[in-house]
């Protein structure tokens, strides 16, 4: 059965994508911690992060410290936070957002009605820094 992820990957369902390759995507959570939370989500469907390929994981974690270099540049935030839970969605994610402080690695402080427009606005950044740092073959159009 395809999961929720593959449905958006497969623009099935709308998403906010800020990377896309042969491997993976990213696109913006809509329910963010901070300004600038993404997942990145491989194209596979795999359930569990310690199911995945070693080459699989190393290609994530390389892509999320890309996105979270970008992140710092954009947003101007002193770290960027790494979670990978897999409790919301059956489907291998790891979640990288921006990190003002240790209350923001709590799925406690999501904001569950973001607004759209900074939503949008959010991935126009990460897209814009992703460019600036190099990464534009990888970065799609709005």
């Amino acid at each position: 059965m395809s999961t929720l992820f593959s449905k958006i990957i497969a623009g099935e369902i709308p998403g906010r994508f800020i990377w896309k390759d042969e491997e993976c995507v990213s696109f913006l959570t809509i329910g963010p911690i901070t300004d600038g939370h993404v997942l990145v989500v491989p194209r596979q469907e795999v359930d569990k992060w310690t199911d995945a390929d070693p080459s699989l994981m190393a290609k994530l974690m390389s892509v999320s410290q890309r996105i979270g270099q970008a992140q710092l540049a954009a947003f101007g935030a002193p770290r960027s936070g790494v979670i990978v839970a897999g409790f919301e969605v059956e489907h291998l994610h790891i979640h990288v957002f921006p990190a003002y402080g240790l209350e923001n690695f709590s799925f406690a402080a999501v904001n569950n009605n973001p607004d759209p427009v900074v939503l949008d606005a959010n991935a126009e950044k990460l897209r814009l820094a992703l460019r600036e740092a190099g990464h534009g073959e990888f970065v799609p159009e709005a």
